[in-house]
């Protein structure tokens, strides 16, 4: 069976995919052509263009007075969109927000929304609009035979297909819509850049995009003074597809050590932003935040005032982490999708965009001054006849009295056309004057002059090339202005880490024999005081602050990294550090270190051999550590000591038999990992043994003192005193003075 059989002539036997796929093919491009997708030539969507042709009709130019807004959606839906009067009405309101449109269409008196809620506007019954003076741009030639017309929905009028803009309107004010498959997201533009684009396609078709973007067309312009942060390439990449993103991001200054944003993007909610931030502050996301107030009134439209804790708050980071976190900086997508000047939707990128709206333009203007000839050479054709009249005018008087068909007869007479002899006969008495002639005569060669000049434009495309140059320069000196959105360049915003809002607290971190850790807060605190788990006694200590990470280093020579956040108080006995990183089997951790990435230490072991290394090297985000020093079989890892001056910090190292070796810091090399170089000269064949190896290394600065404990004893040695103790990396060293052949430790002592 066919896939459609007719039973008789009133029933159509449909399959049901069939029908389906039609209905459904049908409505879709509807929605496409019909509903969601705007004309390259007006740049609107016919709702849009119906309201601003309903609002013409009704006399409501920029000159009349206001009308109740209800009077034109009521004409709207009455005549030309039979749809609901809401939808309508949205849609006229949208184009008279001076923050909704970069060149709003209709000029509202009364409650039209604002930007905070662009849907709080009143009722159409309160509201009272007129056309704004920039309607005009796409009215002013309506009546010229510019367009083509078509029936309205029940075909008792007309209504134009598209408006003659003499701008390219759909770059200008930008829409939005969604279609069956597709969708249109068309950026706002500046009226004299557009302007300036458009004349340099006119005079060079073939100029690219990016020319375009360098010297006409820098951006997007929306009707907000925010800045656009977008980088060049990826704006000029937008231009070239078609499709893209723009970002934009909110305008501040620094007020009496308070933030003031004094401009927010495009359609972006104060009240919406200060709610984004106060959750922020209630979540504790922002410590730094103080108080937040809404400053704006009729003379400054936005003003939020961000208050900060204290002035060591760097409001630069502040701010960098709200554009990450709230609609102080949002982005907009670019989808360059619209009716085309052949009636299909399609994506265009820029070049194509002018060229064809130019295309629509140039056809626009041939259109309106070829009406504007024909009109002239009709009345020029009347004139013909009024002159035969007036140099014939007792004849013709004559004529009109005694025939009974008088248009016939002055018809065949005087061998003119039925519209010559109609404006005879329309003559008044009064008209017959001699005067009238001279009149006649002079208008004659006006026309002529007229005539002459347009037929010279329309058949020359240089010439009408001009004319479109001009009329769109004469609209950018009426309407243009300058770029609202600057186009700056940023850094990327980043939101804060979970270590940025932490407080900087002083905190002492401290170190168990057995492996257990804790932060106590403050530097005063003695680790050795605190109370120990039974068995356990205090091994290390290191102090820092609370925002800042810890590197522990075990017995194998690995590295691991934990927060000072993450570790807990010192208020009782802590946890096993083995619960926050995963050590191998028999490890234990013999050294601690914080401070910031470019931070200096040396790391070490009993055999003799070292190196230093940066912190941030040193730092893993791995449980498992980060394999750093490499200690020679038989040794052990020694802690790791901080350098504070590598120009003219000194290294002493003491071996177990009482040898003392000292060189400068900066003999040795820096690396991130590995064995190092060897610090003091010892066989390795006693280091395996233990019969000698390496019993401590300090680092010494210029003015502090070295003690040398053995047994009970001690000896202080200066700076003065250890200079008989210096030589060259990786000697022996010299031995000490009687009694302290074998040392049990070294300290620091500073002055």
């Amino acid at each position: 069976m066919s896939e459609a059989t007719f039973l008789d002539d009133s029933i159509e036997r449909v399959s049901l995919k069939q029908y389906t796929e039609n209905a459904y093919l049908n409505y879709s491009m509807y929605v496409i052509l019909d509903r969601a997708l705007p004309n390259i030539g007006d740049g609107l969507k016919p709702v849009q263009r119906r309201i601003i042709y309903a609002m013409s009709e009704l006399g409501l130019k920029a000159s009349a007075k206001y009308k109740k807004s209800a009077r034109t959606v009521g004409d709207v839906i009455g005549k030309f969109h039979p749809h609901g009067d809401s939808a309508a009405y949205e849609a006229m309101v949208l184009m008279a927000q001076a923050f909704s449109y970069r060149y709003p269409l209709i000029d509202g008196q009364g409650n039209w929304g604002a930007p905070d809620d662009p849907k709080s506007f009143a009722a159409m019954r309160y509201t009272e609009s007129k056309l704004a003076k920039y309607a005009e741009v796409l009215l002013s030639e309506l009546g010229q035979g510019t367009v083509d017309w078509g029936p309205n929905f029940d075909g008792t009028l007309k209504e134009p297909l598209v408006l003659p803009a003499r701008v390219p309107n759909l770059l200008l004010n930008g829409t939005t819509g969604i279609a069956v498959g597709m969708a249109t997201d068309i950026l706002p533009h500046n009226l004299t850049e557009v302007v300036s684009a458009c004349v340099a396609v006119l005079e060079a078709p073939k100029i690219s995009v990016e020319e375009l973007c360098a010297q006409h067309i820098f951006g997007p312009d929306f009707p907000t003074e925010a800045e656009i942060v977008t980088p060049r390439e990826d704006i000029i990449k937008m231009y070239q597809t078609g499709r893209g993103g723009i970002r934009m991001r909110a305008v501040y200054t620094k007020e009496n050590g308070d933030i003031v944003v004094n401009a927010l993007p495009y359609q972006a909610s104060g009240a919406k932003i200060l709610e984004q931030i106060a959750a922020q502050m209630q979540a504790k996301k922002l410590p730094m935040v103080a108080d937040l107030r809404d400053e704006s009134d009729h003379e400054s439209p936005t003003r939020l005032v961000i208050v900060p804790r204290s002035n060591r708050v760097d409001l630069d980071a502040v701010m960098n982490h709200l554009f990450a976190t709230t609609d102080l900086e949002r982005t907009y997508r670019a989808n360059f999708n619209m009716i085309g000047i052949d009636g299909l939707p399609a994506v265009k990128d820029l070049k194509t965009l002018l060229a064809e709206w130019l295309k629509f333009r140039t056809e626009t203007t041939r259109r309106r001054l070829q009406y504007r000839l024909d009109k002239v050479n009709d009345r020029l054709h009347i004139l013909d006849g009024l002159l035969i009249a007036y140099l014939n005018i007792d004849e013709v008087i004559h004529i009109i009295r005694t025939e009974e068909k008088p248009k016939a007869a002055l018809i065949k007479r005087f061998k003119i056309s039925d519209i010559q002899a109609d404006a005879i006969l329309d003559l008044k008495l009064r008209n017959l004057a001699k005067l009238e002639e001279m009149k006649i005569r002079g208008e004659q060669d006006e026309l002529k002059e007229e005539r002459d000049k347009l037929e010279t434009i329309l058949g020359s495309e240089r010439r009408l090339k001009t004319v479109v140059k001009k009329e769109l320069l004469a609209v950018a000196e009426e309407f243009g202005d300058e770029r609202r959105s600057p186009i700056v360049e940023r850094s990327e915003a980043e939101a804060f880490s979970e270590v940025d809002l932490l407080s900087t607290e002083p905190v002492t971190i401290v170190l168990s024999e057995k492996g257990w850790v804790r932060q106590a807060k403050g530097h005063e605190v003695d680790p050795a005081g605190l109370s120990y788990k039974s068995g356990d006694k205090f091994k290390l200590a290191v102090r820092g602050k609370s925002n800042q990470s810890i590197v522990f280093m075990d017995s194998t020579g690995r590295a691991y990294t934990v927060s000072a956040h993450q570790l807990p108080s010192a208020r009782g006995q802590g946890e096993p550090l083995t619960g926050l990183v995963k050590p191998p089997s028999g490890a234990t951790f013999e050294g601690l270190m914080i401070g910031a990435s470019d931070d200096s230490f040396l790391l070490s072991s009993d055999a003799g051999y070292g190196f230093v290394a940066k912190l941030g090297d040193l730092q893993t985000k791995n449980r498992a550590g980060k394999s750093t020093l490499s200690a020679p079989k038989g040794s052990k890892v020694l802690p790791p000591y901080r350098i504070k001056d590598k120009s003219n910090d000194v290294i002493a190292v003491v071996s177990n038999e009482g040898r003392l070796l000292i060189f400068p810091v900066s003999d040795l090399p820096e690396m991130a990992r590995g064995k190092g170089n060897k610090i003091m000269n010892i066989p390795s064949a006693r280091v395996q043994s233990r019969e000698e190896f390496v019993k401590a290394i300090v680092i010494l600065s210029e003015s502090d003192s070295l003690v040398v404990h053995s047994g009970k004893r001690y000896i202080r040695l200066k700076r003065v005193d250890l200079e008989h103790y210096y030589g060259e990396r990786g000697r022996r060293g010299s031995k000490l003075p009687r009694g302290f052949q074998k040392v049990d430790s070294i300290e620091v002592e500073e002055k």
